[in-house]
């Protein structure tokens, strides 16, 4: 077993953050001096559940956050300071609604069939002045700025900051582009196991707000800050291994792809609405996936489930033979649920020999009109939730007592959302 104190001692690490994601996709922490990892790592490090969005009461005991050596990343720009990923408990057992938990666990069920899954992610991000009202630069003006040079090489310090430090973490990061929309930018790195990359989204998204802050602006992954601009998407590459080698590629099969992989793609289609509350997580990720035409010309954001080839105007795209780009996922989408959901679908598909249906070879923006019998993704976060709870295939695969919680919480959040007036109902109604 790692040895977490005598890695600080080797490396000249002082602290150690404990860290854990809660349901709504928060980071959350506790600082502990090096002198206490080898408690933490053993014993974890104490937190109330409830004080976070996770499904307890005041009155549960003590949630235990016991760190996985394997997630440490040493922070490269304060590097006396270790990130840990932690796994949490509650009264000795593991707590449900955990999502490294819920994710570990499909793992689990890929891993006694023989299935690895990897997974690269492309995050993308605004950077927003302080008071995250407007963008950062204002310069950034050009209406139709995806890999603007000029306004990237304005950032160029922040930019290069972040990729430097993912080289140093040895993540192989290999392009950065200004992206679709004024003021947003996306950093990609290599593809990896599952809960490596999930690691690794969680922590990047922490990496870009601290560089972003130390450069006096806010970074935001909201997946639709500005009406008039293309939102923030997650896309979520896809493949799976089986004995090191990747079990999509059949050079016999159309688009170079297997059955096998078809089948996994059919799960994710079945169940792409059912799991729309995981991959579009909160009221605002629906303003993303049912834009109307962004300033650029395309909000580059599905609303009908469909898959195409090397086709970006459908919800699932099949880039190259080895893999599929599911694009429904947006920027709140949670590191680990929005990854659990891709698997159990596609785990799913596989056991149930699901039929994705007929590709469609088509600018669905500009001919999806024709395609009538295509379902659609929800309107809203409450009836994504309402699909969500009722859904046979989400309840088999993570069990009640997840998706139960999740339902619960997130539906407070709508509760709250409805309960608030905003300016659009006052420019509207106000003189009915």
């Amino acid at each position: 077993m790692t040895d977490l104190a005598q890695i600080a001692a080797e490396r000249g690490i002082k602290y150690f953050l404990i860290s854990y994601v809660d349901l709504f996709g928060v980071l959350r922490a506790k600082l502990a001096p090096a002198c206490a990892i080898a408690g933490m790592q053993k014993n974890g490090a104490g937190f109330a559940g409830f004080a976070s969005h996770l499904d307890h009461t005041p009155a549960h005991s003590d949630m235990l956050a016991v760190p996985d050596p394997a997630s440490l990343i040493q922070l490269p720009w304060k590097p006396e300071v270790g990130w840990l990923a932690a796994d949490l408990y509650c009264d000795g057992v593991e707590v449900q609604d955990s999502p490294r938990s819920v994710l570990k666990k499909q793992i689990a069920k890929a891993k006694a069939l023989g299935y690895q899954l990897k997974t690269g992610v492309e995050c993308e991000f605004f950077l927003l002045t302080k008071d995250g009202k407007t963008i950062a630069d204002p310069a950034d003006l050009y209406p139709k700025p995806c890999y603007d040079q000029q306004a990237l090489m304005r950032q160029y310090d922040l930019i290069t900051g972040i990729c430097d430090s993912m080289q140093t973490l040895g993540w192989k990061p290999y392009q950065n582009d200004h992206e679709d929309a004024n003021g947003q930018f996306e950093l990609n790195w290599e593809y990896d196991d599952v809960l490596v990359t999930a690691d690794r989204h969680a922590f990047f998204k922490y990496m870009v707000k601290t560089y972003a802050e130390n450069a006096g602006f806010r970074a935001t992954f909201m997946p639709k800050p500005f009406n008039n601009l293309t939102g923030s998407g997650c896309h979520i590459h896809a493949s799976l291994w089986k004995n090191g080698v990747n079990v999509f590629e059949d050079p016999r099969g159309e688009l170079g792809l297997s059955p096998l992989a078809y089948n996994f793609l059919g799960g994710v289609i079945y169940s792409a609405a059912q799991l729309c509350a995981l991959f579009n997580p909160t009221v605002n990720s629906f303003k993303r996936i049912n834009a109307p035409r962004t300033a650029s010309g395309a909000t580059w954001s599905p609303n009908t489930i469909t898959y195409g080839g090397n086709n970006r105007t459908h919800m699932v795209r099949i880039p190259e033979p080895n893999r599929f780009e599911f694009r429904i996922l947006d920027g709140a989408t949670n590191p680990y649920l929005g990854a659990a959901a891709v698997l159990m679908a596609g785990l799913d598909g596989i056991a149930n020999k699901r039929d994705p249906g007929k590709r469609l070879d088509i600018d669905m923006y500009a001919e999806g009109y024709k395609i009538s019998d295509a379902p659609r993704l929800p309107l809203n976060l409450l009836d994504a939730l309402r699909m969500f709870d009722k859904s046979e295939v989400a309840r088999a695969g993570f069990g009640d007592r997840f998706v139960d919680s999740y339902v619960k919480l997130k539906m407070e959040s709508w509760n709250d959302f409805m309960s608030h007036a905003t300016e659009w109902e006052r420019l509207h109604t106000l003189d009915c």
